[in-house]
This record gives structure tokens, sequence and C-alpha cells, in this order.
């Protein structure tokens, strides 16, 4: 629409009901979810959106409602096939429950509590961490503000927020067990020079369980938790494992760069030189140019926990948090054939 001098004017909610013929309230009716209109109202109301190019302010509303529809992510490593596909559920999930999901990228704590803080000057219905645990003050102002915050795979904020978890502990010994199962007496596991939480906790339950069991373990820090960390970590190997027959590696993308680097830079040959188990059990894992065996954590369950104590904090507000631990397995494949 154009005002007398010409210019482009913002298309308001009485221009609509104008153009469709019904009042203003049958407008605003049509575009909340859940409200009673008549089919034939609807069909004119949007119709008439349609014409004016008319979109509905979510913000302006949100501040007789005090709260938006609006969930932040707050996520890292967006590369990691891992982390892609868990965006990507937790965000069909949102939009399946009604919410609009805002996507933003922070990587160390102190930038992850910056971005929570904005996300809060929005009226946010929630935040859920994917990325470095935030700190405890930031936690605090979520919960003083009523606004829920669920960390995923994150330890422990000192603050009374909801927690979702993977049993990587139990993932850690799984590896363990399974190569010794297959015969494997020399081993190996490697991890990113910056680890994060759930990652060094599945290094540590691995050596925790071989040193209790009488196993020596090689440790080989090398490289970040990507595909060109594992290519490092195949090198630093190469150099420092004589002997070594088993490796854990704590992270599949990782562990897609070492089998490569081993193969191509190298000439180790999998499995016939040496067995590895990764972790994650990403999409790739599962090609035939790897065939990697991994501890499988599922993204599906992940997520639909997180949106159940989510929807569950937005119900029960002065409930007290929650942790939930997931389970994980075992995925065997060709990188530990006997």
């Amino acid at each position: 629409m154009t005002d007398t001098t010409g210019s482009r004017r913002h298309v308001t909610s009485n221009d609509v009901a104008r153009r469709a013929g019904v009042s203003r309230s049958a407008v605003s009716r049509t575009f909340t979810d859940g409200a009673s209109v008549s089919a034939e109202t609807r069909e004119k109301v949007i119709k008439a959106a349609r014409e004016l190019g008319y979109r509905v302010n979510v913000l302006a509303r949100s501040l007789h409602k005090q709260r938006t529809d609006l969930v932040g992510i707050v996520a890292a490593n967006l590369d990691n096939p891992f982390r892609a596909e868990q965006i990507d559920f937790l965000s069909s999930m949102l939009l399946e429950k009604g919410f609009r999901p805002i996507l933003l990228r922070g990587d160390r704590a102190d930038d992850v509590a910056d971005l929570i803080g904005s996300l809060l000057q929005y009226s946010v219905a929630g935040v859920i961490v994917t990325s470095d645990t935030p700190p405890k003050e930031i936690c605090m102002e979520c919960h003083s503000h009523g606004v829920p915050l669920v960390v995923v795979n994150k330890q422990d904020t000192g603050a009374p927020v909801d927690r979702v978890l993977t049993d990587f502990a139990a993932g850690g010994r799984l590896a363990f067990k399974h190569l010794r199962e297959i015969g494997c007496n020399r081993l190996a596991v490697v991890v990113p020079k910056r680890a994060s939480y759930t990652v060094l906790g599945r290094a540590l339950a691995f050596e925790t369980l071989a040193k209790a069991e009488g196993w020596d373990v090689l440790k080989l820090e090398a490289g970040g938790q990507s595909y060109a960390g594992g290519l490092a970590a195949a090198h630093a190997f190469a150099e420092a494992a004589s002997g070594i027959d088993g490796v854990f590696c704590v992270a599949d993308y990782m562990a897609l760069g070492f089998l490569d680097g081993l193969r191509f830079d190298h000439n180790v040959k999998v499995p016939e030189d040496l067995k590895v188990v990764g972790y994650d059990d990403i999409p790739q894992s599962s090609w035939k140019a790897y065939d990697l065996t991994t501890i499988a954590q599922s993204r599906e369950e992940l997520s639909e926990v997180t949106m159940r104590l989510l929807l569950d904090r937005l119900e029960t507000p002065e409930a007290p948090p929650h942790e939930v631990i997931t389970g994980v397995t075992l995925v065997q494949r060709g990188s530990t054939a006997t």
C-alpha cells in the first residue's frame, strides 16, 4: 500500500480487515493458533493478507503475552555432522510444537553468555544450549526471569537448569570392552587438544577401565575435534604408536580423518593392521570408505528429551531441575573386523 506521497507504508490488521470485509478481531483470530474462526472468514482474511503483503508482528504480540514463541538454540561446531543433525532434529521438533527456533553460534563460554543475554531481550520462551557450557551467572539470570534453559551434553552449571546427557562413560567402557573382546592387547585413545566435557569423559572412562583391568593405554592428543584433527592424530600415531593394535577415537568426525591419514599418508591398513572404534555414529561412519565401528548416541532421542524438558518447564516452572541420561550402543562394522 502507498500513502499520498507515494511511499510504501506498513500494512496493519485494520487494512486487512477492510479488504476482507471482516472485523479486526476476526483477523486476529485467523492468525492465532487454536482460535475459533469460520473457514469462510479465514479464507477471506488470508486472501486479503496475501494481496496486501501483511505479516503478523510476533514481537509486538509478545508485549501483551509477556513471552514470544521464539526459542533460542545456541550451538557451535556446525560443520560436525553430529551437531548438524542434532540441530536439524531440534529445529523440526520446535516447529512441530508451534515454536520458532533462532539459531545462534557461540563457541566459548563468554560468547554463549552474551548470546543468551541477547535472547532474553526478545522475551524468548526458552533457550537450548548445545555449545560450550554457559556460565552460572547467565543460567541464574534465565532462572530469575522464568526462561527455561536446557543444556545438552554439558557439565553441571551450578545453577538450577535442566540437563540432558548421553551416558558417555558407558560409551568409553563399551569401546574398551569391544577392543579387548576382539583380541587387541596394546591400546591407544585419540583425543583432540581442546576437548569438550563429554569427549573428555569418554576418554577417561576408557582409560579408567583399562587401568582397572591391568592394561596400559597410550593417549594421543592432536588437533581439534574435526576431520583435520583426525589427520593430525594419524601423523602423531605413526610417529609414536609402534605396536598398537587397537584405537579408540573419541569422535567419529575426527575418526574419519584419522582413518584417511592412516591409509593415505602412512600405509596403515584397517582392520588388518589396526582396529579402530569411533563415537557418535554419524551417517558418514557407515559409508563404505570408512565402515567405522562406533558408539552410537541418538540425536533424535537427545532432541526428544530436550523438548520434553523444555515443555515440562514451561508447564511447571517451579519444579526442581531435572537431569536425564540417555543410553548408548555399540555399532560393529568393518573397522574392527577379525
